[in-house]
């Protein structure tokens, strides 16, 4: 089988970057042990700038985290520039063990509507980025497990089918809208301008400034932002001191609610 494969991931936290190589590395290995696989880490802005394209040799599995049941926002722009032109696809999304809602359809669809031939899906779990207890340290060992059998699946299907099939996923049409928290009284709560706050933990190490993933955090002062926060977690949970942390009150109160509503495991979800 005369075939390539990349992946091309967006992942704050290294959760879903872990999840798409255990699949390209896996398929590699069934397909041929000396296909070298091209990375395409699309975390960092710079990154977001460059025209990516394939070709039909190609296969393609592209990781992107859900925020509130959605692709990220953030990120349309960016994927709506990749060229498939008749690439195989395989889209992942990776959730903090709440719901990934219409995230994978929409994924999907960005990449059927750019010309790749979408012919597996699957829906993984993530520590999540608000959370260190809440799927804490997924994927785990089981789930790598079941990303191996998933990446052999997919192989059997790329070399069983003389035409092979597109993929059907889980979701709504149209999209369901942006999951939105509630306060006490049952009130939406907009927690989009949210920002960390900076304590005297700081040693200036600009580690922060390096990992945030949308450029904002100031270069000359860590504590101020140039732009927005997603609340993707890279920074607090990247930081050696402990410096970074929340303190607005309808975050807090639904990450609380979060780590105390979704404690039960969610397993991940396949589809060939």
């Amino acid at each position: 089988m005369n075939k390539k494969i990349t992946t091309m991931y967006f992942s704050a936290t290294d959760t879903t970057k872990k999840i798409v190589s255990g699949i390209a590395k896996k398929l590699s290995e069934n397909i041929d042990t000396k296909i070298t696989i091209n990375n395409v880490n699309f975390t960092l802005p710079e990154v977001r700038k460059e025209p990516v394209s394939f070709t039909e040799e190609d296969i393609v599995i592209v990781g992107v985290p859900v925020y509130a049941g959605r692709v990220p926002n953030i990120l349309l722009k960016y994927l709506n520039s990749i060229i498939g032109n008749g690439a195989l696809a395989i889209p992942v999304v990776v959730y903090g063990n709440r719901n990934y809602d219409d995230a994978l359809i929409e994924l999907k669809d960005l990449l059927q509507l750019n010309g790749f031939k979408v012919i597996a899906g699957g829906a993984f779990i993530g520590e999540h980025s608000f959370s260190k207890t809440l799927a804490q340290n997924r994927p785990d060992e089981k789930d790598m497990a079941i990303i191996s059998d998933f990446a052999n699946q997919i192989y059997t299907k790329i070399t069983s089918q003389d035409k092979i099939q597109t993929v059907v996923v889980n979701g709504n049409k149209p999209y369901r809208k942006y999951y939105m928290p509630k306060d006490k009284d049952g009130n939406p709560v907009d927690i989009r301008k949210v920002t960390p706050k900076t304590n005297s933990n700081c040693i200036d190490c600009k580690l922060c400034v390096e990992v945030c993933p949308m450029g904002s955090i100031d270069s000359k002062d860590v504590s101020k932002l140039n732009g927005i926060c997603i609340k993707c977690g890279a920074c607090i949970k990247k930081c050696p001191t402990h410096a970074k942390y929340y303190d607005d009150k309808g975050y807090l109160r639904h990450k609380n609610e979060l780590e105390i509503g979704f404690t039960y495991r969610r397993e991940p979800e396949l589809f060939i």
